[in-house]
């Protein structure tokens, strides 16, 4: 691997390259070229080839990827050869849809325990997951070696939800709540902004211009 640092934009693109791969892999394909990655996901070629060699040499000229190899390195990369648990925070219908969608568990990455503050939905089940009281958050969270903590709480409680995440050990945080919660510089933090992403793209339709390509 390349000794420079990676770009968010090449960390995001992966888990696109990983998906595409593996539905190769279903029909049986057993290589691929850059340039049908590319055709395929709206990418320049050059750019999947850059992006795949910050991390070694996977392809051969003239033949291109072996399919089930790139799909192995790739998940080394994105360490999903490694079990990862996964709590969600918020119980309402985006926090019951992400946990009913739960579709990492075949990359070995899965929502494992869903809390809430609402008496009622204490108990109730979503999928397969039993309702936890948000008192048992930090608990669970070690008991059951969770790395990963999802927000979708209302915004006026999720920096108090942040903060017990931070405290029980989670090292990263998807916040799915319309504000900005602060955390120390150890922990990784992204937000999943619908509002901002929706607005961006209006923006785009009304001014005719092309949406840009994420940064390299």
């Amino acid at each position: 691997m390349k000794s420079e640092k990676i770009s968010d934009a090449v960390v995001r693109r992966l888990p696109v390259y990983l998906r595409f791969l593996n539905e190769l892999s279903h029909r049986e394909v057993l290589t691929v070229s850059s340039q049908e990655l590319g055709q395929k996901l709206d990418l320049n070629p050059a750019q999947i080839r850059k992006d795949l060699a910050y991390f070694g040499d996977f392809g051969r000229k003239g033949i291109g990827y072996d399919v089930s190899y790139l799909i192995e390195k790739i998940r080394q990369i994105l360490n999903l050869d490694q079990q990862i648990n996964v709590a969600l925070v918020g119980a309402g219908n985006l926090g019951q849809a992400l946990s009913n969608y739960n579709t990492y568990v075949k990359d070995n990455m899965r929502i494992i325990a869903v809390f809430d503050a609402n008496p009622d939905k204490i108990g109730k089940k979503v999928k397969d997951i039993t309702i936890q009281p948000i008192e048992e958050l930090e608990q669970t969270v070690r008991d059951k070696h969770i790395q990963i903590g999802i927000i979708t709480v209302p915004d006026v409680e999720a920096q108090r939800v942040a903060d017990q995440l931070v405290a029980a050990g989670i090292g990263a945080i998807l916040n799915f709540a319309p504000t900005i919660i602060k955390v120390p510089s150890d922990v990784r933090i992204h937000a999943a902004d619908f509002t901002t992403d929706l607005i961006s793209l209006a923006y785009y339709l009304q001014s005719g211009k092309e949406l840009p390509e994420n940064e390299s």
